[in-house]
């Protein structure tokens, strides 16, 4: 496994270290810094207890996310300030973990670091404070023991206690609140003091790693011997007369809470809740879930639904355009060539009155991986369903484009007869497989049911449930 030099500062000191490259953060601060506050748990972003800050320099200045550490490369903390538990401690409690004190938000205590730098990463971030959006904030957070109602309780305490102030003079605000300790201060001149890592030319087979949230659960042993890149990719989202574009590198977190986006699809902030807990959002990328290429990828299957595009991009500068329904071409197999990458997504955007819809279910409502998930666009003119895409994850080894089903129902009046028709259709298109997330059978059965969903629900005054069954 090949090496990478890391600098950045723990807490309250400068770390410099050469670590193997596939290392994440979580084991170096508990075996090398014996900085145990941040717990070791699922190691799969499930549950939080290794939830540390990160700081970093970005538009607008630095800005810090609660991000967790089991998934974190060490490569990516370069030039970054992280904070554990323990550096958010000054002598004594924080008002944060004094109100889950207070509260009965704590009781065995394992879960207690995650939950306070959940908390703080809100107070450093949020516009206003409100119960439901801390709430929100701690959603990537788990608790085996107190129910959730005493962590409530102090959340509803700190949302009442407190306000923010703008973001130019938030952190000598949480400063004096004395939610964080004096030294935070010094930090950004001690960050920009850090050289930038040296430009290094990856060769042909380097492995290019956006989020690392799928990689990092198990990495694989196939990729061991290969040079890894962690390229530092541009976030954009922006429209032009063509569509909207979304650069690869652009977060799910900062999808999530898109202006153009949420304005584009109304509901695309709460649906952006259902796919991942927010420190996953703010690691992984749209570029990343495409090219990881997961038959389940809620990306993909979103995008699909709008007929998208994707430009590639060469080492050499070179560019090409691929239908994403064209992009997947076997299970973890896509249309990439050595040395291409995502550059962006781009897509058409729908008309008013907007016809699109997302489902998706898991064991969990929110923040869980799909069993079977699904999207649907439609165009109407007056009674015809001019253009239809349909997409659906957790039925074939790719993201499926449900080219018959749309062929279809492209041009056709709206009645439940020809719906059913094409629900009977998308059966003979997919080719589920029992697994952990439930039989074959079942899928089918879920997906026919989403479907139904995407119409009754874009369509009620049209379709009625009970005569689509």
């Amino acid at each position: 496994m090949n090496t990478v030099s890391v600098t950045f500062i723990l807490n309250r000191r400068l770390v410099t270290t050469e670590i193997p490259t596939d290392t994440v953060l979580l084991d170096h601060i508990r075996t090398r810094e014996k900085l145990t506050g941040t717990k070791q748990a699922c190691r799969e972003g499930d549950c939080g207890a290794c939830s540390v800050l990160l700081g970093r320099f970005q538009e607008g200045g630095l800005t810090y996310r609660a991000v967790n550490s089991c998934l974190l490369p060490m490569a990516a903390v370069h030039g970054c300030h992280v904070v554990t538990i323990e550096g958010l401690n000054a002598g004594t409690l924080t008002p944060i973990q004094q109100a889950l004190a207070d509260n009965g938000g704590v009781q065995c205590g394992f879960c207690t670091p995650g939950f306070v730098v959940a908390v703080t990463a809100y107070f450093l971030n949020a516009k206003t404070l409100n119960v439901d959006d801390s709430c929100s904030a701690v959603s990537g957070n788990l608790c085996r023991c107190t129910g959730y109602m005493g962590i409530k309780r102090a959340l509803r305490q700190l949302v009442r206690q407190y306000t923010v102030a703008d973001m130019e003079k938030r952190l000598p605000d949480l400063i004096d609140r004395q939610i964080l300790p004096p030294y935070f201060e010094t930090i950004p001149e001690r960050l920009a003091a850090i050289p930038a890592p040296p430009e290094t030319k990856p060769g042909p087979d380097a492995l290019m790693v956006a989020g690392g949230t799928d990689l990092f659960v198990h990495p694989p042993q196939r990729f061991a011997d290969r040079e890894w890149v962690f390229p530092d990719t541009p976030q954009e989202i922006r429209l032009t007369p063509q569509g909207c574009r979304i650069k690869a590198g652009t977060t799910l977190e900062t999808l999530k809470n898109a202006l153009v986006m949420n304005e584009l699809f109304p509901q695309f902030s709460s649906d952006m809740q259902m796919i991942c807990t927010p420190p996953i959002r703010e690691r992984a990328t749209i570029g990343g879930n495409l090219a990881n290429a997961s038959p389940i990828a809620d990306m993909a299957v979103f995008f699909l639904a709008l007929d998208a595009q994707l430009l590639l991009i060469s080492r050499t500068g070179e560019r090409r355009s691929v239908a994403l329904k064209n992009f997947f071409k076997d299970y973890k197999q896509v249309d990439l060539q050595i040395g291409e990458r995502i550059d962006e997504l781009r897509f058409v955007c729908p008309q008013p009155p907007l016809s699109f819809s997302f489902e998706k279910v898991g064991k969990r409502r929110y923040a869980d991986i799909a069993g079977v998930n699904s999207a649907l666009f439609m165009e109407l003119r007056q009674d015809i369903l001019q253009t239809v895409h349909l997409s659906a994850g957790g039925v074939a080894p790719v993201p499926l484009y449900l080219e018959k089903t749309c062929a279809y129902l492209s041009g056709r009046p709206i009645s439940s007869a020809g719906i059913r028709q094409a629900l009977d259709i998308a059966q003979t298109e997919i080719t589920p497989i029992s697994d952990l997330r439930g039989s074959s059978e079942y899928k089918r059965l879920l997906l026919r049911q989403l479907i139904i969903a995407h119409f009754v629900k874009l369509l009620p005054d049209f379709v009625r449930a009970e005569d689509l069954l």
